[in-house]
């Protein structure tokens, strides 16, 4: 299959490092070759599977109302544009393209995260997120942290769940969960050595989505790659 990818920065020049290594044709555009999602005409996109973005929040929404207005086929890694999910489920519907997106494409996050639904079922705890990333991440808290704290509160409805970020170095990814009572603590954490994770996981999630129309979170799919 051809995947384009969008975004060259390192996750995105790691995803499509990875879609070569498995076999796909790639084409890659960094943010400023595609500006106001201006190369992704019907023509540019003619023979592209699927598209992969990681680029940053506003352009990803502009990227994704572009490649579902043709009825293509996008998996979104950037993070950060939530309050547009809606609109872009909506036109995926309408205009027959797919749509796979989520706050981390990790298969180790995700496995972490039904890890937390298990702990947010202890009674008398009182429970925290705390993540770490690179000084050159755009949103805070991360959409992972954010993501971990709807878990929890998807269990336990009403209770105070403060998420901690900080912005360190080159840091990759680091999430740890805390539950706390007056007895002892228990911590789950993930701590990503590299982006590769990511990226496979982006990838992977493209070979899924591959002549499929809909939309999804990569949690409700993950456990089919």
């Amino acid at each position: 299959m051809l995947i384009l990818v969008l975004g060259k920065g390192k996750t995105g020049s790691l995803a499509a490092e990875v879609a070569h290594e498995r076999g796909h044709g790639v084409r890659a555009l960094d943010i400023d070759e595609n500006t106001h999602a201006s190369a992704l005409t019907a023509p540019n996109l003619a023979g592209v599977d699927v598209v992969v973005d990681f680029t940053a929040p506003q352009a990803a929404v502009e990227n994704m109302r572009a490649v579902l207005a043709v009825g293509g086929r996008i998996v979104v890694g950037t993070t950060g544009w939530y309050d547009k999910v809606n609109e872009m489920r909506a036109l995926a519907a309408q205009r027959g393209g797919g749509l796979l997106y989520g706050t981390n494409f990790s298969i180790g996050v995700q496995k972490l995260f039904r890890l937390t639904a298990e702990l947010a079922r202890l009674d008398g705890y009182k429970f925290s997120v705390e993540e770490t990333h690179h000084t050159t991440k755009l949103d805070a808290p991360s959409g992972t942290a954010i993501t971990l704290k709807e878990i929890i509160l998807s269990v336990q409805p009403g209770i105070d769940v403060p998420i901690q970020s900080h912005r360190v170095g080159d840091a990759k990814g680091e999430h740890v969960v805390h539950a706390v009572s007056d007895c002892d603590t228990l911590q789950l954490r993930h701590d990503a050595h590299s982006r590769r994770g990511f990226a496979l996981g982006a990838v992977r999630g493209a070979e899924w989505l591959a002549g499929k129309s809909g939309a999804w979170e990569f949690r409700e799919i993950f456990a089919e790659l």
